[in-house]
């Protein structure tokens, strides 16, 4: 390269001793390997230590308690929730309310299951087709002249 000719990108090279190589340790005495930053002998020199062994100590999960009981948390039915205001806000001139005209409004993900809940107040007759509803969303959708079809 002159001094001359303007530079670019393919004349950099890093500064001369910048890179340098990783000692690579344990490949043989002569390439520094020896106890490769293990110390000398010992259980944790030979190989490795079980995952959770505490040098002898009776180890963390050996020293809580055993959780009691079940759990049916894997079996639980969870709903996308619907309150009644907004079926209001969504549908203001009333009609049809199906799981697919709440995902096309953007009210509730597809593929899952939708409650409907009483919260709030409804004046205008809506046909709500959801997989659940609560006692006071029924009553309240009845009440305003609209129905109610469970999934």
């Amino acid at each position: 390269m002159t001094d001359k000719a303007p530079l670019k990108i393919h004349d950099l090279r890093p500064a001369p001793g910048a890179n340098k190589a990783k000692v690579r340790k344990g490949r043989g005495e002569a390439s520094k390997g020896k106890t490769a930053g293990r110390g000398t002998k010992g259980s944790r020199a030979r190989t490795t230590v079980p995952l959770g062994f505490e040098g002898g100590q009776v180890p963390l999960q050996r020293r809580l308690p055993k959780l009691k009981g079940f759990s049916n948390a894997l079996f639980k039915t969870t709903y996308q929730v619907v309150n009644l205001d907004r079926l209001g806000e969504l549908f203001p001139e009333g009609g049809d309310v199906t799981v697919e005209t709440l995902v096309a409004k953007g009210a509730v993900r597809k593929n899952q299951l939708v409650k409907v809940l009483g919260t709030g107040e409804i004046s205008v007759a809506v046909n709500v087709q959801a997989h659940a509803f609560s006692a006071a969303a029924k009553e309240k959708i009845a009440a305003a002249g609209g129905s109610v079809t469970e999934l």
